[in-house]
């Protein structure tokens, strides 16, 4: 018999998935627990819905997120920071303060865990990458500048 998981089940499959089951345990486990329903008309309809606006809706979020990385590769941001003696940085700049910089200048709040950038420690310009998804990475300039 061929039925439709409404959750994962070890061993068996993921939700969403059609299998084929045995008819008793189709009908004495996984019908009375609510973990499968039978693969028919009404039922299949609303799988092919849902994959549906599962796939509209992923479409949507890439497509902010093309748009929000257009607008980052234009940023540049400044981080104006305290230098020793010869020159050099009192620590290091890192995804925090860059996350911090960017929202305090450019108004865009992006979490810092999505900001790929090792510790900067040299004053100059460099280019971070930001992964705002999967499929968009994009990069933003950030000038390191004595305060």
């Amino acid at each position: 018999m061929k039925v439709i998981l409404l959750q994962d089940i070890k061993g068996v499959g993921k939700k969403d998935q059609i299998i084929n089951a045995n008819d008793g345990y189709a009908k004495n486990f996984l019908f009375p627990r609510k973990l499968a329903v039978e693969a028919e008309g009404n039922n299949l309809k609303k799988l092919d819905n849902q994959k549906k606006a599962e796939a509209a809706q992923a479409q949507a979020v890439l497509e902010q997120a093309q748009e929000l990385g257009k607008k980052i590769e234009q940023i540049t941001v400044r981080i104006p920071v305290k230098l020793g003696e010869n020159g050099k940085l009192f620590g290091a700049v890192t995804n925090k303060e860059i996350a911090a910089a960017l929202k305090q200048q450019a108004g865009l709040e992006i979490d810092k865990k999505k900001i790929a950038a090792e510790s900067i420690k040299a004053v100059g310009e460099k280019t971070v990458t930001v992964k705002l998804h999967p499929k968009v990475s994009v990069g933003l300039k950030v000038i390191v500048e004595q305060a």
